[in-house]
């Protein structure tokens, strides 16, 4: 069954109006044509989308896209998709691509669940990336973060057996919730005993790199499909 958009449900993003500078606005006119991918309530055909066939890895919610280009440009042999609902985020990877000329990245400025339930085709994915999605850390908001049950079994749903679901945050009570939550879902299985190191491919970011330097922690959780 499909977690349905059409439903009443509280989202777990909100929309800001960002100020897109002007290499930003240039980038998403320029690169925008090639590498955007319109939202349509149909499958996207991978094969057609990359122009080859290779594993494909969603990522939800890459923010700026720093982390996004870095891990593209040292996995060429895979595609990536990377969705995000902020337009000067959009913009910011776009510029990346075109300066660091990534052909294996296309990006889709829409709601993750509906990209998810609409156009990512059941058990097509190699991989998901959730790379510190907002904590709602006040206990109130609680119920507006991304990874809940419902979210977690669509997502498990759309990796291909043998892939994995690859979650990082830095608010330890998340990565407490995360922990349960996919612990709980029957078609993942932790790769770790608990929480995951972290992964040689997910760089440091500046925020992470600080935060570390003032003794905060983050938490890295992979599961795969079973």
């Amino acid at each position: 069954m499909l977690y349905d958009p059409t439903e009443h449900r509280i989202r777990s993003f909100v929309t800001r109006a960002g100020r897109l500078s002007i290499a930003q606005a240039r980038a998403l006119e320029e690169l925008g044509p090639k590498f955007l991918v319109e939202y349509a309530k149909a499958p996207l055909d991978f094969e057609q989308a990359f122009g080859r066939r290779a594993p494909v890895i969603l990522e939800i919610g890459f923010g700026m896209g720093d982390t996004t280009s870095h891990i593209a440009k040292g996995m060429p042999e895979k595609d990536f998709i990377g969705v995000e609902v902020h337009t000067p985020g959009v913009g910011s990877l776009l510029k990346q691509i075109g300066e660091q000329d990534l052909t294996n990245l296309r990006l889709i400025q829409h709601d993750a669940v509906e990209v998810l339930n609409q156009m990512i085709p059941p058990a097509s994915l190699a991989g998901v990336h959730v790379f510190f999605p907002d904590p709602w850390h006040k206990a109130r908001h609680n119920k507006r973060r991304l990874l809940q049950p419902p979210f977690v079994k669509l997502l498990a749903g759309r990796l291909a057996p043998g892939g994995y679901l690859h979650c990082a945050t830095d608010w330890e009570d998340y990565a407490v919730q995360m922990l349960e939550v996919l612990g709980a879902e029957p078609l993942l299985q932790n790769t770790a005993e608990g929480y995951a190191p972290q992964p040689a491919y997910r760089p440091l970011t500046k925020f992470e790199n600080r935060g570390i330097k003032l003794g905060h922690g983050v938490w890295d959780l992979v599961f795969t499909k079973k």
